[in-house]
C-alpha cells in the first residue's frame, strides 16, 4: 500500500510542475508533467481500487 501512496504523491508534485510548466509556456515541460501525472495517477487510482483505502 505503500507503493500507491507514494505514486499519489509523486502525481500531486507531476500536477504542479503541469500547471507550472502550463504558466511559463514551457512545452517540453508541459509534454512530460502530463504524462507523468497521467502514468502515476493511473496507476495509483487503479491501486486503491483493487486494494482498497489503507485503513
Amino acid at each position: 500500500m505503500g507503493t500507491a501512496i507514494i505514486f499519489a504523491l509523486v502525481a500531486i508534485l507531476a500536477l504542479f510542475g503541469f500547471l507550472s510548466a502550463l504558466k511559463n509556456k514551457n512545452i517540453l515541460g508541459f509534454i512530460f508533467g502530463f504524462g507523468t501525472f497521467a502514468v502515476f495517477g493511473f496507476f495509483s487510482l487503479m491501486t486503491f481500487i483493487k486494494s482498497g483505502f489503507p485503513a
